[in-house]
């Protein structure tokens, strides 16, 4: 498949991704086995879309939970010419393998993690993603811990997110801007900024 408006070059490496997930998941459970036929729009068209909310010019990336490297590796790929740190935190031991394969794969900018998001050392990051990991009140509570204070938090979410929002607003007060999803009708991502306890 060929992902629009990215270069040749990388929707290559984007397709050379998809098929060492697919390739992998059939060992270890990266992403869920009824999903992986549609693995282009269901994963890497909504990463690549995560990707897009970002801004332009970023010197740390954190995500937590990275699990198959979405969107994470998608990230490391779309921005590989830029100087981007991307950092993956995943506790399993076999998902970060994973990880670490698809960064010497395909020589990207990632360096993996593999502890506990609440156990990694704080990473001050610029960005802090995460995808099918955590209620969004959990995820804002890490977002803190490894983010600072100017951090942008993206966080692509299904059609609960406004009651995930109004969750989260009981323990924190943070800006939110709502960009639906170009993938699937009634999914979002959350740009989150300015994030303080209540």
């Amino acid at each position: 498949m060929t992902y629009p408006n990215v270069s040749r070059e990388t929707s290559e490496s984007l397709e050379d991704f998809a098929e060492e997930l697919l390739r992998w998941t059939a060992k270890i459970n990266l992403i869920g086995r009824s999903t992986t036929a549609d693995i282009a729009e269901r994963h890497i068209a909504d990463s690549i879309q995560v990707v897009k909310a970002a801004p332009a010019e970023i010197a740390k990336w954190v995500d937590l939970g990275s699990g198959g490297g979405l969107p994470v590796v998608v990230a490391a790929i779309m921005r590989k010419q830029e100087n981007t740190q991307f950092v993956a935190v995943e506790s399993d031991q076999r998902k970060a393998t994973f990880l670490r394969h698809m960064a010497t794969r395909q020589d990207l900018r990632l360096r993996v993690l593999a502890e506990r998001i609440e156990a990694a050392s704080q990473q001050a990051a610029d960005i802090v993603s995460a995808r099918a990991l955590a209620p969004l009140h959990t995820l804002l509570g890490f977002a803190r811990y490894h983010g600072r204070p100017d951090s942008l938090c993206l966080f692509p979410k299904g059609n609960s997110f406004q009651e995930e929002i109004e969750r989260a607003r009981m323990d924190f007060r943070f800006d939110v801007e709502i960009l639906p999803s170009e993938i699937s009708a009634g999914s979002v991502v959350l740009r989150i900024k300015d994030i303080q306890d209540v």
